[in-house]
């Protein structure tokens, strides 16, 4: 409003510029929402032929029918108007009275007097009492509403592109056609005052709506309450069909509402549709548009929240849109802490039978629940709330005593209304007030929707307006439950039973949460599963069906569940028929298992086996590839390699395993310096690499060899070509140069075995000289070793593969390779197939364990 001082009251505001509606011709003009009307020559009833109110009620009619219905018509409507000015006056009525408190505050006067300054400062003003009663006290607080009141009043500032304005000396500007809408801070202090006036929330909310939200599009509203359990209880609403309130009367804690959402995350949360939330809440099926849940708190505390509903899609939240559902939403807090202040001032007053009943009741050993009739109710029967349960008392569906007292009979068990149940005896013995005593009674309650039924001893008995039901349970019962919720938690069942007559389906909510449904929607019947399945799996639900419905016997099928959600589930369904005698088929009960965890594991088993056929595939090719490598360079049937004094004989063993191709060499080459090359090598590892390794280090040695160097300057150079020249290829070695005629021969090793000589019946190694691996480092230096060889001696070249042993040091494997040498001279014929005996002798009785390819080359000399 503006903030200019009136001249006759020093310190009030000046009353912000009129909002009028323009009045018919000859008509009267109807204030919205506060305000006296001006009436017209009818004292306020519309002549035929005005329009009053948004409602055309014509002039006569031909017919006399016609005309009684007009007339009818136009009575209803005009009673509805003064009901509407009625109501709107007293809202108006409680600000003004607000604003003349102001007022006798300020100008330090009495009531009388006060209220004359309002009505005095809104004639000169040109507003109604009501916006300057709004103005005053918007100025006085320190609110929500008063500072959507500045800030109206910061917008109003600047006049609407294309509003006329009032020329200096003149008229003032026309006002519009059409209705003006009240200021935000009259219709939010309207709300207030009615809110108060009714003292409880379903008054705030009806208050709220008429005021404050229909002019927003709002179609209802709800407040809930908060309580310590995490449960809402709706204190009040408005725009909902009463039958839809009961309802929702309760919300148990765990239920995914709105209103729950806004307390969790402790701000306003809004959701664009309600069915595109997919969240239960009051007015589902009727308001199916926009959501907005707003926390209501009082001092930092939520207690509440208040809920507004749109039949279209959510509006823009603008923020003087949000400033106001704040504001609002403070209105809601103040009306539920009042309630609660009422409610802990006025406790229930005592009861002296209900204690001398709880205290009897407590001291009994066997479960016991102390009933009641509902407080105002009115139903037939009536219906019974648990007002107390003993410290023994145990419930058979295994469910926690706190979620029992306190719940209506019928809520807590809903299988008791049966014929003959539980429910039936409560109402016999509190109208007959005859005891009642069984041995067995069948009890039944919903253990996540499915049917879980014990048997019991019960006892019920009539004390004033109360009534004691003690039951004493089989055993195991309890356990027997909570058994079954875990398994079909752990095993991702859900259990139900349907009706083929009446159509009634039982789910319990893990069947909920596995077609991707909200609590609160209807169960699939099993007829309409195909129309929720992948169209490839249609054959197959329709194959279930028939052996199920038609040939009456238990049927099983898996199939891909297409959720609403668009998450697609791989479910197996399992039913079985429940004929009765004489009647046919009528239940059919049965199971649904979310499986997708098990398929999507076979799936990618099947992968991983398809995967690892072609690795096998691509391996044997590799082995195969390598194999041939190694025969074109070492063939693995050769005869003996006659040389200059020498007889070279060559035995090559491969590894057990196929695919474990070596890389094992060796090489026997005349040069052209007339020395022999005698070289055994193993680079390490297996396969193609290996092969190939083998190939580059042997041609490199023979190329190297040609320049005449000693054994220890080739296997110096042959370890830069290892370390440069290859991917991180190591490999031993051990090299000789054999001069004929002298029978002199040098050599060398790269961390090898050394060779075994045998002369006569004598076995021996040769020195072992120091040398590192090939490849292990860049420059390395190695030792070289000189024998002079005699006519008849043998010398064997191996790789480790001839002696490796698991349990075994190298030099106890080179002791026992001297003794089979040894035995294998003595045991190898004299004569040209002698080397090539004693070689096989060798590789049949080794004693080697490391499953490794094996190289021997044996040299006589002649």
């Amino acid at each position: 409003m503006h903030q200019s001082q009136d001249p006759t009251t020093p310190g009030l505001p000046a009353p912000a510029a009129p909002h009028r509606l323009p009045a018919p011709s000859g008509g009267a003009v109807v204030p919205r929402n506060g305000g006296a009307a001006v009436d017209g020559p009818a004292g306020g009833e519309a002549p035929a032929g005005t329009v009053t109110a948004g409602t055309a009620v014509d002039g006569p009619a031909p017919g006399g029918e016609a005309t009684a219905v007009g007339r009818l018509a136009g009575t209803v409507e005009r009673l509805r108007l003064e009901l509407d000015r009625a109501q709107a006056h007293s809202a108006g009525r409680a600000v003004v009275e607000m604003g003349v408190g102001v007022l006798v505050e300020r100008l330090r006067c009495g009531p009388t007097e006060a209220a004359g300054q309002l009505e005095s400062l809104a004639e000169q003003a040109g507003v109604t009492p009501l916006a300057l009663a709004a103005d005053l006290v918007n100025q006085a607080a320190a609110d929500q509403i008063s500072a959507l009141a500045r800030e109206f009043v910061a917008g109003a500032a600047v006049p609407p592109e294309g509003t006329p304005a009032a020329p200096p000396d003149g008229p003032p500007a026309a006002v519009p056609d059409g209705p003006v809408p009240e200021p935000v801070a009259v219709r939010l202090r309207s709300t207030e005052a009615d809110a108060l006036a009714g003292g409880d929330a379903a008054a705030a909310a009806r208050a709220m709506l008429e005021h404050a939200l229909l002019p927003l599009g709002v179609a209802a509203v709800a407040v809930w309450a908060a309580h310590p359990d995490l449960s809402l209880s709706l204190a009040g609403s408005a725009g909902f069909h009463p039958e839809e309130a009961r309802r929702w009367r309760h919300v148990p804690p765990g239920v995914p509402t709105p209103a729950r959402r806004a307390l969790d995350e402790r701000a306003a949360v809004g959701y664009p549709t309600l069915a595109e939330a997919s969240l239960p809440s009051i007015g589902q099926h009727e308001i199916r548009g926009g959501r907005l849940a707003v926390p209501a708190g009082k001092g930092g505390r939520l207690i509440g929240v208040l809920e507004l509903c749109w039949h279209e899609a959510l509006p823009e939240q603008s923020q003087p849109l949000q400033r106001q559902f704040e504001a609002l939403a403070e209105v809601a807090a103040a009306t539920l802490e009042s309630a609660s202040v009422r409610a802990e001032a006025a406790p229930e007053a005592a009861d002296p039978p209900f204690e001398e009943l709880r205290q009897l009741t407590d001291g009994l050993l066997d479960p016991c629940m102390i009933l009641r009739v509902a407080p105002d109710a009115d139903d037939v029967p009536p219906p019974f709330v648990i007002r107390h349960v003993n410290p023994a008392f145990v419930d058979f569906a295994g469910r926690p005593t706190g979620l029992i007292a306190g719940a209506r009979l019928l809520e807590a068990y809903p299988l008791a209304a049966e014929p003959g149940g539980l429910a039936e005896k409560v109402e016999h013995v509190l109208a007959t007030g005859e005891p009642f005593r069984t041995p067995a009674l069948r009890l039944a309650a919903l253990v996540d929707g499915v049917p879980l039924v014990t048997s019991a001893q019960v006892s019920i008995s009539r004390h004033g307006g109360h009534l004691a039901v003690v039951w004493r349970l089989e055993d195991g019962a309890p356990r027997v439950a909570r058994l079954l919720q875990h398994a079909q938690r752990l095993g991702r069942i859900g259990g139900f039973e349907e009706d083929l007559r009446s159509r009634r389906i039982a789910w319990n909510d893990t069947l909920f949460e596995l077609h991707g449904l909200p609590p609160t929607a209807s169960p699939i019947a099993l007829d309409q599963l195909a129309d929720h399945a992948h169209p490839d799996d249609r054959q197959a639900i329709g194959r279930f069906l028939r052996t199920l419905l038609h040939h009456h016997r238990p049927a099983s099928t898996a199939f891909r569940l297409q959720r609403p959600d668009g998450v697609t589930r791989h479910i197996r369904v399992v039913a079985e028929p429940v004929p009765e005698p004489g009647s046919g088929l009528r239940t059919v009960r049965g199971a649904y298992q979310d499986i997708s965890a098990q398929h999507w594991t076979e799936v990618a088993l099947a992968a991983t086996r398809d995967q690892l056929a072609q690795s096998e595939q691509q391996s044997a090719e590799r082995s195969r590839l390598a194999l041939q490598l190694q025969h074109a360079i070492m063939p693995p049937a050769r005869g003996p390699l006659d040389l200059p004094d020498l007889r070279v004989g060559v035995r090559y063993r491969p590894a057990e395993k196929g695919h474990l191709v070596g890389g094992d060499w060796y090489d026997a080459l005349p040069l052209p310096s007339g020395d022999v090359l005698l070289c055994v090598g193993d680079v390490a590892g297996h396969g193609i690499e290996a092969a190939t390794g083998m190939v580059a280090l042997r041609n490199a040695l023979r190329g190297l060899a040609a320049t005449g160097a000693g054994p220890a300057q080739l296997l110096g150079w042959l370890n830069s070509v290892t370390h440069h020249l290859t991917d991180n290829v190591t490999a031993t070695a051990v090299c000789g140069l054999y001069r004929p005629g002298e029978r002199r021969l040098r050599w060398a090793r790269a961390g090898h075995p050394p060779p075994v000589l045998l002369r006569g019946n004598r076995a021996t190694t040769l020195p072992l000289l120091g040398g590192i691996l090939l490849g292990a480092v860049d420059q390395a230096d190695y030792e070289e070793g000189e024998i002079v060889l005699e006519r008849g001696d043998t010398l064997v070249m191996y790789t480790d593969g001839l002696i490796e042993r698991r349990d075994e040091s190298l030099q106890a494997s080179l002791a026992g390779l001297l003794s089979l040498a040894e035995q294998a001279r003595g045991a190898a014929p004299a004569g040209a197939n002698g080397l090539e005996d004693h070689l096989d002798h060798l590789l049949r009785y080794s004693s080697a364990d490391t499953d490794d390819d094996t190289c021997l080359v044996g040299i006589s000399v002649r």
